[in-house]
């Protein structure tokens, strides 16, 4: 009769908490959607082990300076980004029966030059496509 063992997994695989990173969260500047407050995101971060951490509050950037310093830091590289609204038509369509329903899409920044743009569509989004 043969011996029977247990097989173990192999490591080959198995993410590190430095390989992984958080690409969507929302902070308590998402209203009516996120209570994570910054310095605990950043702490829980970085107290996994993990070396980086997206921010992407519903339709704004007004938690990512609070973010960047907070992150930069903790020695935690901060993504910037949003949860951006996407408009069945444009911004500037108000039709009830065409224009209420919308999208969401994950918006994050790749550089500085992504960063102004991302603060440019926030901006226009919210002078001139605000709507439901």
């Amino acid at each position: 009769m043969g011996v029977q063992t247990e097989a173990k997994p192999k490591d080959v695989g198995v993410l590190q908490p430095s390989q992984y990173v958080h690409l969507h969260n929302h902070s308590h500047h998402s209203l009516l959607d996120g209570l994570t407050k910054i310095p605990a995101l950043v702490n829980a971060v970085k107290d996994m082990g993990m070396e980086a951490v997206a921010i992407t509050d519903h339709g704004t950037m007004s938690g990512v300076l609070e973010f960047y310093k907070a992150a930069k830091a903790a020695e935690v590289k901060p993504i910037l980004g949003m949860e951006a609204y996407v408009a069945a038509r444009s911004r500037h369509d108000r039709d009830p029966q065409k224009d209420k329903a919308r999208y969401h899409l994950i918006i994050l920044a790749m550089n500085n030059k992504g960063y102004q743009n991302l603060m440019r569509l926030s901006s226009k989004a919210n002078l001139e496509g605000m709507y439901y």
